[in-house]
């Protein structure tokens, strides 16, 4: 068929042509907005999910929902960087939202007030001015300029949600890769939700994740729990996987057979990522339309080299040596969360050895610990990819270390 016309779209991020099967979690934040923009509080949500299952599609919803109740959407994807880095995306984009919220022209004295704010806020980045807003607006002495990050960022924050109340809108801070902030960095935006909560200012933070996030969000501040909801996000549901594998073809006026259906249901196991991809491989191979099992069966092997070079290898070319031996001998357990000592086991080493190897691949993102004492691949079928890629365990030998010698003087 035309690949002009593929309707499935297998890219980090993209947003099919159908999103399904998260209807509660666009009603929860678009209730999050309307209580907020009515001064009542609300829990915000950081929602948490493996890869593949549309964190980072969800996100892109509640954009779309934030700009359709007016409401400026500051989009993020956080990344490993010092506070610094943080700063001064932070400042950008919070510059960015008080010019759409209020005109420079049209300024009142709340909102001279809250571009003071950004200014001493972004002005901590570097008291020498290596860096600036390029804007000439002094900044405002005793807000935004302890040169602690929560509580910089709590005053700016206040002050946009204070000229946002103003101005009748709103301002959603939407931050992807939640678990990549530092644990400062989390901490300051926790704590500064808190005061806008507290002040009932309609500005929020939602955010999403690896699993991992709401451990770490209670680590930060205590209060997390209380103070944000974390859904989590997995697998469709099988009425909600079917939808989002036919109703794509359907638009362009192309069925799958039911048998067809149920083996790409099989393969794909409801993971969103999955499907678009398979989607997409099936629509290459068939022929007409309607869409066969056999052309199902044909497009497996492509998907699944597809994803072996793309979705999985990306992730395993970041691994060293000893990583990818750790990541194998989890596989060989199984696709269930695997206790440390039993990886220690099949790889021949004690997990005293092995647990700064472990503490790597959770902290690049490739592991989480859904419990104390256990680890789990943060990406489906990762087992079988690291199989197929790694046919053998294969141990690097323990290096030993050097020891200095002294010398008689």
């Amino acid at each position: 068929m035309d690949s002009v016309l593929n309707p499935y779209t297998p890219n980090a991020g993209a947003s099919p042509d159908i999103v399904v099967g998260r209807d509660e979690q666009t009603q929860a934040f678009t209730t999050l907005l309307r209580r907020l923009a009515r001064g009542r509080t609300h829990q915000a949500m950081i929602v948490t999910g493996l890869r593949g299952v549309g964190k980072t599609v969800l996100l892109n919803e509640f954009g779309d929902i934030a700009r359709g109740e007016h409401w400026e959407a500051l989009e993020i994807e956080a990344s490993k960087h010092d506070d610094t880095r943080f700063r001064q995306s932070m400042a950008s984009l919070l510059k960015a939202a008080l010019l759409r919220l209020s005109p420079r022209v049209k300024w009142t004295d709340r909102a001279r007030r809250a571009a003071a704010v950004i200014s001493s806020f972004a002005l901590s980045v570097n008291q020498q001015g290596a860096w600036s807003l390029s804007w000439d607006i002094e900044p405002e002495e005793g807000l935004a300029d302890h040169g602690d990050l929560a509580m910089d960022l709590t005053d700016v924050l206040v002050a946009i949600g204070e000229i946002a109340q103003e101005r009748e809108r709103g301002v959603a801070i939407l931050i992807d890769e939640v678990q990549f902030l530092s644990p400062k960095q989390l901490e300051a935006l926790i704590q500064a939700v808190h005061k806008t909560v507290q002040r009932k200012l309609p500005i929020t933070f939602v955010g999403a994740g690896l699993p991992q996030i709401a451990e770490l969000a209670g680590d930060a501040k205590s209060y997390a729990e209380r103070l944000f909801q974390f859904p989590r996000i997995d697998s469709l549901e099988d009425e909600d996987a079917r939808q989002a594998l036919i109703e794509p073809a359907r638009a362009e006026g192309v069925d799958f057979e039911s048998d067809a259906v149920a083996l790409a249901l099989e393969i794909s196991q409801g993971y969103p990522y999955f499907i678009q991809e398979l989607g997409f491989q099936v629509w290459e191979i068939a022929e007409q339309s309607p869409i066969t099992r056999l052309d199902v069966e044909t497009a497996r092997e492509g998907y699944e080299a597809k994803l072996d070079s793309s979705f999985f290898r990306v992730r395993l070319d970041r691994a060293t040596p000893l990583q990818t031996a750790y990541m194998r001998a989890m596989a060989e357990l199984g696709p269930e969360p695997q206790k440390a000592s039993e990886v220690a086991r099949v790889m021949g080493r004690e997990s005293t050895q092995l647990g700064p190897t472990r503490a790597e691949l959770i902290d690049i993102g490739l592991l989480y610990t859904p419990e104390h004492g256990y680890a789990a691949f943060t990406v489906p079928d990762f087992d079988k990819f690291m199989k197929r890629a790694v046919p053998t365990l294969v141990v690097p030998e323990l290096q030993k270390r050097s020891r200095k010698v002294k010398r008689a003087g």
